[in-house]
Parts: structure tokens; C-alpha cells; sequence
């Protein structure tokens, strides 16, 4: 038997990140991988959809080339080239993955990992043991009981991202990140999107604000959406997909060539071995105190499969916290309140902390302030001039209690925000920080000012 410090079980964004750490901490570390390292992440969410989306974004530009002063003819799209590049970029990254595993000497065992009592793990018949075993499987896309998959018509986000034909038509039920990005490269291809939500508005998650700016931009790009909404059934039996709806003003049927599924994640915690060790799990989640430890000694959970937010970087953040506990470093527990969430649709998304609605339930005497991206000169030379950014202050202490995007590049322009919240920066410290001029950034700033009430711009 193969006797290790740390075994990692999974190797997504979540488990590779935490092996790496562990290696680096000086503990003898091996992964074990059923599929590709990398995980969903790599291999079939994070990155090969942002390549999906880069291309449409692309395509984009070409359609509008005029609105630049250029001029570009007999352009079009190769949609088998497209689904190919996004593919050999995920290739790429899960070999870079590979490469950082042999270069922090960490061994890569592929095969089935089941959790044995006595902290060991069986592979596929081989039996290996460590002083800590660390969860790290993730998840998958979740099925409704009245939403089958049959990966053909009704299909989920993996089968999605490589299809070998496009779709004239598709209906996209969820509009959290995974339903409206698709949505945004199905459109921009050329497929006729429709948009089915259950809950009163798109991205329920996000900022009331940011909901409405998002529908306003999906239906003027000729993106249909239907809020309040709920998919009762699908008939498959004939040429396309049926889908049965049911409205405030009754029922209906849409009509399309497939359905994709994309109402949430199903972690993977069956047939793992956690019901033999006796690990405690609770409404699909497995229970971890703040340093990811289980109520069994030696078995720890990290990722999608813990109750914190299922994020790629999250998960990262977990594993890393992780380790560095085990290893016996002074570490302080996350602060679930200063996550950032991003999505990569057209106009982008981007927030953390509390939404107004929000600030305003927990009865806090707020400021806020919104700063539109029509108002930008950045944005207006770069002809993305939707969206806003947008703050909210605690009025008594200047404490920035969240920030909310929708914008070109807003994804890369949240951590200004996270990083500030983490060092308790106050809304007159945002205001009297010189931003660059011109950028998308000195949005912030201008959105601070607004809260203040001395925005120069609008």
C-alpha cells in the first residue's frame, strides 16, 4: 500500500490547486483523477466556454464593423472551427495542469477513488492511505425529474459546448450564469434563444438593477425571455423538442430543436464511500467545520461539494485554506461575505457583498450610488456604453457594503471592490483614490461619488 501525507480526491480547480499546496508545504502528495485533470472546470465549465464566448464576442465585432469605420465582407462563422477551438484550449490547460503536477512532484493517479474507513482509498481495486484525505469531486449539471437528459434533445451544459450542429432553434431553462452565457453564444451564433426563468426575474441572485439592465440587453440583441415561468414537461417523440410552459396567463408550448437544461448543480458525493467512512452529509452537501475538516479525523471536503458558494475560485481558496491548516500555519476562516461572483455573458456581470434589497431587509441606513457606462468615455470610444456600476455604503460608517456591475470588462474590474472590502476601506477613501483616465474603472470611483453626492460626470 502507497502511503502518502495528503491524498486528494478529484483534480478540478478546487483539488489541483489544494495538491499543489500541499506539495509546496512539504507534504507528500498524490491526486486521483477518474477522468482529466483540471476537472469541469478546465476541462468542460470555466475555461472552454469563455474560448466559446470569446468567439462569439469576435463575431460580434465582424457584424457590427461598421459602427467603427470599417468595412468587412463575406465574413461568416465555421461553427465545427469554433466548438474545435474552445476544445484545444481546455486540451491546453488540462496539459498545463499535468506539467504543474510534475513539477511540485505530486502523484497522479487515475482511476475510480472510493473513500475506505481508516483513512485509505481504493482505486479501482488498489488500496492507498494518507494522514489526510481531502474531498474534492465536485459537481455535475443537475436534472429535474420533469427536465430528463437524453444528451440528444434535452440536453445539459457538457453536451452544450460540443455539439456537431448548431441549432436553429433552442430553449435555455435557468438564467443563472451557465443558462445566460449560453444564451448570449447561442444567440450571437445565429440560434433563436429563448430564455425560460422560474423566478419573477433573470440572474435571480444578482441586484434587482442589475436583472433588469441584463433583459433589457438580451431582448434588444433578439433574445426572447420569459420570467415567471416554469417547464412542466418536454416531448421528444417527434422531429424537434415540445416544450410545455406554465405562465401567470396559463399554458403554452415552445417549439424548438433542443432544450438545454441549465437550472443548477448535483454534486458528486454518491458511490464515493462516504456512507462506509460515516461522513455526515446534509441536503447534498457534505458538512465541514471553517478549516474544511468532516466529522470524521483525517477526512476533509472542499469545493462545489461543501455549503459554500460553488464557485471555481472558492473552491481554490478552500483547498488552499485547507492545507496550510493541516500543515499547522496560522490561518483565519474565509469570509463568505467577500465572494465574488462574475458572469461571462454579453453585457458581463459582475458583484459582491449585499445587494440594496438586500441592505435595505437588514433595516441598514445605506448610500448608494450608480455611475452608467453611457457616461464613460472609455466606453463610449469602445462602443460597450451599457451597464453601470453600482455601490452601496453603510451611511453611519462609510462601510462598502456591495458592489454591483453589468458592463464590458466588468469581470476584470470586481476585485477593486473585494480587495477594498477586505481592507474595510471607507466610501471616502474610494472617492479620494486617484482612478486613471480614461478606463472602464474610473467607473468606481464616479459610482462613489454619486453615493456621496459629488459625481462630476452625470
Amino acid at each position: 500500500m502507497s502511503k502518502y501525507d495528503v491524498i486528494v480526491l478529484g483534480s478540478g480547480p478546487g483539488g489541483y490547486v489544494t495538491a499543489i499546496r500541499a506539495s509546496q508545504l512539504g507534504l507528500k502528495t498524490a491526486v486521483i483523477e477518474k477522468e482529466s485533470l483540471g476537472g469541469v472546470c478546465l476541462n468542460w465549465g470555466c475555461i472552454p466556454t469563455k474560448a466559446l464566448l470569446k468567439s462569439a464576442q469576435v463575431f460580434e465585432y465582424l457584424k457590427h464593423a461598421d459602427d467603427y469605420g470599417l468595412t468587412v465582407k463575406n465574413f461568416d462563422k465555421d461553427f465545427d472551427a469554433v466548438v474545435k477551438r474552445s476544445r484545444d484550449v481546455a486540451e491546453g490547460m488540462s496539459k498545463g495542469v499535468q506539467f504543474l503536477m510534475k513539477k511540485n512532484k505530486i502523484d497522479v493517479i487515475l482511476g475510480y477513488g472510493t473513500l475506505k474507513p481508516g483513512k485509505k482509498v481504493d482505486v479501482d481495486g488498489k488500496e492507498y492511505s494518507a494522514d489526510h484525505i481531502i474531498i474534492a469531486t465536485g459537481a455535475r449539471s443537475r436534472e429535474l425529474p420533469n427536465l430528463p437528459q437524453d444528451d440528444k434533445k434535452v440536453i445539459g451544459y457538457r453536451k452544450a459546448m460540443t455539439l456537431k450542429k448548431q441549432p436553429k432553434k433552442i430553449v435555455i431553462v435557468g438564467s443563472g450564469a451557465i443558462g445566460v452565457e449560453f444564451a448570449y453564444f447561442y444567440n450571437s451564433m445565429g440560434t433563436e434563444v429563448t430564455v425560460v426563468e422560474y423566478m419573477p426575474r433573470i440572474v435571480p441572485v444578482e441586484d434587482a438593477d442589475v436583472s433588469k439592465q441584463l433583459e433589457r440587453s438580451f431582448k434588444k440583441s433578439g433574445i426572447k425571455v420569459l420570467t415567471s415561468t416554469e417547464v412542466t414537461s418536454v416531448d421528444t417523440s417527434g422531429d424537434g423538442v415540445k416544450a410545455m410552459i406554465k405562465t401567470k396567463k396559463g399554458e403554452d408550448v415552445l417549439q424548438a430543436d433542443m432544450v438545454l437544461s441549465a437550472v443548477g448543480i448535483k454534486t458528486n458525493i454518491e458511490n464515493i464511500g462516504l456512507e462506509d467512512v460515516g461522513i455526515v452529509t446534509d441536503r447534498d452537501k457534505i458538512l465541514v467545520n471553517d478549516f474544511y475538516q468532516t466529522n470524521i479525523p483525517g477526512y476533509y471536503a472542499i469545493g462545489d461539494i461543501t455549503p459554500g458558494p460553488a464557485l471555481a475560485h472558492v473552491a481554490s481558496a478552500e483547498g488552499i485554506l485547507c492545507v496550510e491548516k493541516i500543515a499547522g500555519q496560522n490561518v483565519e476562516a474565509i469570509d463568505y461575505g467577500n465572494i465574488p461572483g462574475c458572469t461571462y455573458c454579453s453585457p458581463e456581470i459582475a458583484s459582491v457583498g449585499i445587494t440594496e434589497a438586500q441592505a435595505k431587509d437588514k433595516g441598514i441606513d445605506i448610500k448608494v450610488g450608480k455611475f452608467p457606462f453611457s457616461a464613460s468615455g472609455k466606453a463610449s470610444a469602445g462602443g460597450h456604453k451599457e451597464g453601470f456600476v453600482k455601490v452601496i455604503f453603510d451611511a453611519k460608517y462609510g462601510e462598502w457594503l456591495g458592489c454591483h456591475m453589468i458592463g464590458a470588462g466588468v469581470t476584470d474590474m470586481i476585485a477593486e471592490a473585494v480587495l477594498g472590502r477586505k481592507l474595510e476601506t471607507t466610501g471616502h477613501e474610494v472617492l479620494k483614490t486617484i482612478h486613471p483616465h480614461p478606463t472602464m474603472s474610473e467607473a468606481v470611483m464616479e459610482a462613489v461619488a454619486d453615493a456621496y453626492d459629488e459625481v462630476i460626470h452625470i
